[in-house]
């Protein structure tokens, strides 16, 4: 089974980084380290994401890290090697599977400890699991599900289990410390004024 290549996943949103283009940004990321990148750009079309993903692919390939493209299997099959992140409420973890195969790394976003369980079973390589705490950007899922209940999830799951929602370093270790594999971050790394010491300081968090 393939496996993420960091403890850090970093989920792009180009709203959030202060008006600064994405993909320079994302050369700042991974000159601080190897993360992985989510490219999660969900209001353009399947052409304009193409050009920004094989721009983004780009980079991650100079920089041995492991590109994911949200929801569009049809995008990542574009691109040579390039996994691809499911919302909770796309396909079927088993249907995306057969249409990746199995040299393509799948992930998926669960906010319930038996979404995270079902997304193992159908064979997901790696699960996004939260809001763990309070962030503007996961309101839409409710209120965070919290640190025990990604506790609970990581002892039930033997796939990476990394938490996503309000991350911050001491956050981060909380939550490898509850038994994640990691953390998945947006404005914490391409909202940060100084994005090359922000990366540092999570991966450094995450590296227990």
């Amino acid at each position: 089974m393939l496996t993420l290549s960091s403890r850090l996943l970093v989920v792009t949103d180009r709203h959030q980084t202060n008006g600064r283009p994405l993909v320079p940004l994302l050369q700042q990321v991974l000159a601080a380290g190897i993360c992985a990148i989510q490219l999660r750009e969900r209001d353009l079309s399947a052409r304009e994401l193409l050009t920004l993903a094989r721009e983004v692919q780009s980079v991650t390939v100079s920089a041995r890290s492991q590109l994911l493209i949200n929801d569009r299997i049809d995008v990542a099959l574009a691109l040579e090697g390039a996994g691809v992140h499911l919302r909770s409420n796309s396909l079927p973890v088993s249907v995306a599977r057969q249409l990746l195969g199995k040299d393509r790394l799948l992930g998926v976003s669960a906010h319930a400890v038996e979404e995270a369980v079902q997304a193992e079973l159908q064979g997901a390589d790696y699960i996004v699991l939260g809001p763990i705490y309070e962030t503007p950007s996961k309101q839409m899922f409710g209120p965070p599900i919290g640190i025990h209940t990604l506790e609970k999830a990581c002892k039930l799951v033997r796939i990476p289990i990394l938490g996503i929602g309000g991350v911050t370093a001491a956050r981060a270790r909380e939550m490898r410390c509850a038994g994640a594999f990691g953390a998945a971050v947006i404005t914490a790394i391409l909202g940060a004024d100084d994005v090359e010491s922000a990366t540092r300081e999570l991966l450094d968090a995450v590296t227990l």
